[in-house]
């Protein structure tokens, strides 16, 4: 009997050309036609071979996937930026895993843009992978859909469920915000700001914010939504952000900061500022990249397991492929690591 929770390799059963063509009422050269040469068919019949590949979330081979075995040995990643700093661990530990069993890592990033993201999705079925990589959970069903009806295993990543749906393997976002959170209200600090990347079709981000809210609420504390900052994930905006956050009256005695870079720029700013850290206001950082015990102070941060993610992934992946049970671990453990960037609110503070 099969573990429970786990993933099983699936037959490749999407849908074929031939059925396609079936459907459309047109013959397979047809819909051949309308694939390759678009521009010498008929507008009528183009519109009713959409219409059917559409319906039958049809994907064409790659020329791989025309041999026997149906294999290509790539297996696709899509990350929401290939900027280095917030998933290279990620990446570099993926690549690794796979790359010793005789796969090749195909990579393509979307910007936060799930439309974009769905693109890739298709390109990468119709190139032949043999199986994805995704990064969280939100994203049209539709996506799905056709990533099963295509056969291809694929498994999520920097979450820790989806609803028991669907492979994941990741971290909790939400408690490891709460933890941040707690560090600062039982130093005293009541009155928090957060810098966050945008909430919009990113679940980790959301995640993270309700944690934050979820422990001010344990101490009968709400979360002063002028004091919610959402930007792009970067150093310059998390400067911008801290600099706005420290015009609020009254000002915020912390900052909890969901990505590093964010960290980074806040406590640039504070420097610039002439503000003490901590003695004046406490920052801390997600993720607990190399230079957060680098800075002065060093930053208190929530330590994830980056490279662990991207190694798991990998292994989840290949055992599928194997015609293996794969489940998924449970959630991944994170850390708080506790530096000089925090400290107790200032005693003068409202």
């Amino acid at each position: 009997m099969a573990p429970e929770g786990a993933f099983k390799n699936r037959a490749k059963t999407g849908a074929t050309l031939e059925e396609v063509a079936r459907h459309a009422g047109v013959s397979p050269a047809t819909v051949s036609r309308c694939l390759n040469s678009p521009d010498l068919v008929r507008p009528a019949l183009k519109s009713k071979v959409e219409a059917a590949i559409r319906l039958l979330d049809y994907v064409p081979h790659g020329g791989a996937r025309s041999l026997a075995s149906r294999r290509s040995r790539m297996i696709g990643a899509i990350f929401p930026i290939l900027d280095t700093t917030l998933f290279g661990r990620t990446l570099e530990a993926l690549q690794q895993e796979v790359g010793e069993a005789g796969y090749t890592l195909v990579v393509a990033s979307y910007g936060y843009d799930l439309e974009r993201e769905q693109h890739h999705v298709r390109n990468l079925l119709t190139s032949g992978i043999d199986a994805l990589v995704l990064v969280g959970g939100i994203r049209d069903d539709s996506v799905y859909r056709l990533i099963e009806r295509n056969g291809v295993p694929y498994v999520l990543i920097w979450i820790s469920e989806s609803d028991g749906e669907r492979p994941c393997i990741g971290f909790d976002n939400a408690e490891a915000a709460r933890r941040a959170a707690r560090h600062l209200l039982d130093m005293g600090h009541s009155r928090i700001g957060v810098i966050s990347g945008f909430v919009k079709d990113n679940d980790r981000a959301a995640a993270r914010i309700a944690g934050t809210r979820s422990a001010l609420a344990e101490q009968g504390l709400t979360l002063d939504e002028s004091l919610v900052l959402e930007r792009p994930f970067g150093s310059t905006e998390g400067r911008e952000a801290f600099r706005l956050l420290m015009t609020r009256r009254p000002r915020p005695t912390a900052v909890i900061c969901g990505s590093e870079p964010f960290a980074y720029g806040a406590l640039f700013e504070a420097q610039a500022l002439g503000l003490k850290v901590p003695d004046e206001v406490s920052i801390t950082g997600f993720d607990d990249f190399w230079l957060a015990a680098q800075m002065t102070p060093g930053l208190t941060t929530v330590r994830t397991p980056q490279s662990e993610m991207g190694r798991l992934a990998g292994r989840h992946l290949l055992s599928v492929l194997a015609g293996e049970e794969a489940v998924p671990p449970s959630p991944l453990d994170v850390e708080l690591i506790v530096r000089g960037s925090t400290g107790p609110p200032p005693a003068d503070a409202p």
